[in-house]
């Protein structure tokens, strides 16, 4: 990676803002149901307070939309936090202000200062200058370790960098490093598996992935898509019609690329899109007017996951079909069993597939899951990534 990380400067005795992910899910009793984000953090948190480091930790929680609402307080992060590093973690009234910038100018070595919800600040979202400046003012050295944020440019993942040096923290630089070496330099053959449910969403990543991979399968909602270009019928299946022109470019181009692109061989199909739709399964070609496609079908699952056993690097991104209903989540889990099972370097882009390789208990089995959907998704796409470009080169 191109970009200074923490192991690149001394952090002893500055005042160091630490931009994490503590987005977490919250059950109605505002405790954490998911702490995976926190998880991730510690490797860096730690690494600052072991070197003695004053950290201030900054995120957001929720879409409280610029105003405070207690609901999206951190609260129950500072706590369960301090559970983890079993030390103390004095949450803030705020993330800007004279009371909190008394409080980072009073922080000592080896101490834990968490502002509170930055999106309290409508300012935050905007990238406002005066709003990252005053962020910055707390600290010397900016940290930026939320790779779920990184693709968007506000003033906590990018406008700080303007008047702080600033540097990537280890969650960062793990994710570029391992999903930068999959995509440029991988273990062949390079396997990509695309699920999810809109073509326009993955658009960008498929014409990225066409130029990188020898396999790139196509599954979930927008596989439909591509048999209605190419002639099939699909009944009331998910439709991207603006994109069908689209569709068929992209199979040409997998065509001349020497790409093979792969699609279900067959599908469950549902009367409607409910967890209790009677459903049936039949091949790729032969919809019945009315129903729609709910998952992949056993022929497919099976070649897919050959496929995949045959890897050398797979990256996985959307889910195979509605796996929100326990009839049609078998796509998705042969998927996350395949990944786990393969000697291949395996890596998960964040969001719904993430879930899914944690819900069926295969997490420590996958080389990596990103902690960001949207990030994970615009690097494969070869977008430039605001929150990163925005650090210090080596």
């Amino acid at each position: 990676m191109a970009k200074k990380t923490i192991q690149d400067v001394e952090v002893k005795g500055l005042k160091v803002l630490a931009r994490v992910d503590y987005n977490v899910p919250l059950n109605e009793d505002g405790s954490i149901s998911d702490e995976t984000r926190i998880v991730a953090s510690l490797p860096t948190v730690k690494y600052l307070l072991d070197n003695g480091a004053k950290v201030i930790l900054c995120s957001h929680l929720g879409r409280p939309k610029g105003e405070r609402k207690m609901e999206f307080s951190l609260a129950p992060v500072a706590k369960r936090l301090a559970e983890l590093l079993n030390v103390k973690v004095t949450l803030a009234p705020d993330c800007i202000g004279e009371e909190v910038e008394k409080m980072a100018a009073e922080l000592q070595a080896g101490e834990i200062l968490l502002l509170e919800n930055l999106r309290f600040h409508k300012e935050e979202e905007k990238n406002d200058p005066e709003f990252a400046k005053k962020l910055a003012s707390l600290a010397e050295l900016y940290v930026s370790d939320a790779f779920g944020t990184v693709h968007r440019a506000h003033a906590s993942t990018a406008g700080v960098a303007e008047y702080l040096p600033a540097v990537a923290g280890f969650l960062i630089g793990k994710e570029l490093s391992v999903m930068g070496e999959a995509l440029e330099n991988p273990v062949r053959p390079l396997v990509a598996i695309l699920g999810g449910a809109k073509v326009k969403d993955k658009i960008g990543v498929i014409t990225n992935l066409l130029n990188k991979c020898d396999t790139l399968i196509i599954g979930g909602g927008m596989a439909y898509t591509f048999y209605k270009a190419k002639g099939y019928e699909i009944g009331d299946s998910l439709l991207d019609e603006a994109n069908l022109g689209l569709a068929k470019e992209l199979m040409e181009t997998a065509k001349a690329k020497g790409v093979n692109m792969v699609l279900p061989v067959d599908n469950v199909i549902a009367t409607d899109f409910a967890a209790d739709a009677e459903y049936k399964q039949v091949p790729a070609d032969q919809f019945i007017p009315g129903w729609q496609g709910m998952d992949i079908g056993d022929k497919t699952r099976e070649m897919f996951a050959e496929i995949v056993k045959s890897a050398g690097t797979v990256i996985w991104n959307g889910p195979m079909g509605v796996f929100e209903f326990p009839n049609f989540e078998k796509g998705t889990e042969a998927i996350a069993e395949a990944c786990a099972e393969s000697n291949a370097i395996t890596i998960v882009g964040g969001g719904d597939s993430a879930s899914a390789i944690t819900k069926l208990g295969y997490a420590d089995k996958i080389t990596h899951i990103s902690t960001g959907g949207g990030a994970s998704l615009e690097f494969l796409e070869g977008k430039t990534l605001p929150g990163v470009a925005a650090l210090n080169d080596k």
